[in-house]
């Protein structure tokens, strides 16, 4: 079925004219039209642009990506169309400019034919807002895809689109494609510019933050950074040339294992794909070690992960918010260093503070530097559980079941924030369904700039069985 097949074998069958550019989009948009409604992942469709974009590619096919449709989240700057964040103070702002990300996928050849649904303000792992609605599971409606990019990984698992690119500061890339089965790749810190991924007026890039692929297949994400991975043109005179496995196997690699940890304790499910990966490369000969870690203590680094993200979402508030936190914080008593305490003050940090931890997060960076000295790649989960039900409550009323325990809602960051923090790339690849019929994820974390070496081991255990596994309910209408 078409809808599942790679972006890549969909270009192969473009280039041999088995079927042509307007007709891939049509069946794209006949599934959106008889599925969309029930799962909701599609927010923006700019159809008669996309018409004209794949009748002309049938004429010209130039570029790498010629006559692809695919589709990208909300949140991307993409000329004449809605850039709300699920934000409703923005539902017009309707922007004028493509981001970096969707200029150089049109460049490709790629169609853009819409943009997918987000949470408010990119700020949830799951993805609704008072715009556009709530996003389903494509493989339990009353479950979310995650988030923050889960329309992004809806459309993808329900064969809405080709190909997605998403964004990633708390797991954003990486919860969704565990939740959805799904390849994704958060880069390097801006390996591929975040520019135009933005509200108005933000020409920053965010810290800790990057934008990335999510896709059905890892030749898809590898085919995504040749065209994405490059400096903005501020930086004319940077030239990358990425690290790969070269003509390594299974049977070459060096892997540590960090299959659960007492600050974010994983369900036994989730931590059985770990060990599920581990002994697939370990009986294909490669070096496995399950105590490896680096010199720094894997609490530190969660420490100054949440302080140095609570900053940065902390400077982005209306100046009238920003005062009341620091009258709140005024207000707490010196020896409170409760959770909520320590985010609240994170988010007033003063610049002073902030070089303090910038430093700290430095010697994290070449921590992890040495250790992949040894190593090619370490096994993680990418969140405790599989996919949650639906839960709209306040933030501080949602808590997550762990194998019955109760885990405070946002601590699930933990496997996203470590790897975040020190600028790491990732790759998440599915592990297939569970016995509810829900997909579970691993994600291979490498050095930095190692962005194809983990891509590259992605490839290689895909080829060992860990491939997407699409939902039932959605055979061509």
């Amino acid at each position: 079925m078409l809808a599942y097949e790679s972006a890549t074998s969909l270009i192969a069958r473009l280039r041999a004219r088995e079927i042509s550019p307007r007709e891939l989009l049509e069946y794209f948009l006949k599934r959106i039209e008889a599925y969309d409604e029930k799962v909701n992942a599609l927010v923006h469709l700019d159809i008669e642009r996309a018409r004209k974009a794949a009748d002309n590619a049938a004429d010209h096919m130039s570029g790498a990506w010629s006559g692809l449709p695919i589709t990208v989240k909300e949140a991307f700057e993409m000329v004449g169309t809605p850039t709300t964040w699920g934000i409703p103070a923005f539902k017009d702002n309707i922007t004028p400019r493509d981001a970096v990300a969707v200029e150089r996928l049109r460049s490709a050849g790629a169609i853009i034919f819409g943009k997918t649904n987000v949470p408010l303000e990119l700020a949830d792992l799951q993805s609704y807002n008072d715009i556009y609605g709530t996003t389903n599971n494509p493989y339990d409606l009353e479950r979310t895809p995650s988030g923050s990019s889960g329309g992004s990984a809806a459309a993808l698992a329900a064969g809405f689109s080709a190909l997605e690119m998403g964004s990633d500061i708390g797991g954003s890339i990486r919860n969704p494609a565990h939740s959805c089965g799904l390849f994704g790749h958060k880069p390097t810190w801006e390996l591929i510019p975040s520019r135009g991924h933005a509200l108005p007026g933000v020409f920053a890039a965010p810290d800790i933050a990057v934008v990335g692929p999510l896709a059905r297949s890892a030749d898809d994400l590898e085919l995504a950074m040749n065209v994405l991975a490059h400096p903005d043109e501020i930086a004319r005179g940077v030239q990358y040339k990425l690290p790969t496995l070269g003509k390594r196997g299974l049977k070459d690699l060096r892997v540590a294992v960090l299959a659960n940890h007492a600050l974010c304790p994983v369900a036994r499910e989730v931590e059985a794909r770990v060990h599920l990966v581990a002994d697939c490369l370990r009986k294909a000969g490669a070096e496995v070690d399950e105590e490896a870690r680096p010199d720094i203590p894997i609490e530190k680094i969660w420490h100054e992960y949440r302080l140095l993200l609570n900053s940065f979402l902390g400077g982005s508030v209306p100046r009238s918010i920003y005062k009341d936190r620091q009258r709140a914080a005024q207000s707490l008593a010196a020896d409170d260093q409760s959770s909520q305490a320590v985010t609240l003050r994170a988010t007033i940090m003063s610049h002073f503070d902030w070089l303090r931890h910038n430093n700290q997060r430095a010697r994290i960076r070449w921590s992890y530097h040495e250790f992949f000295k040894h190593y090619d790649v370490i096994l993680e989960p990418v969140l405790p559980t599989a996919a949650i039900k639906h839960d709209h409550r306040p933030f501080t009323e949602r808590f997550i079941a762990v194998d019955g325990a109760p885990m405070p809602y946002f601590d699930q960051i933990f496997w996203a924030g470590i790897s975040g923090v020190a600028c790491l790339p990732s790759t998440v690849i599915p592990t297939g369904l569970n016995d509810d019929g829900l997909p579970i994820g691993v994600q291979l974390v490498g050095p930095e700039y190692g962005d194809l070496i983990t891509i590259g081991v992605a490839k290689l255990l895909e080829r060992e069985g860990f491939a997407f596994t699409p939902p039932s309910d959605y055979p061509d209408p």
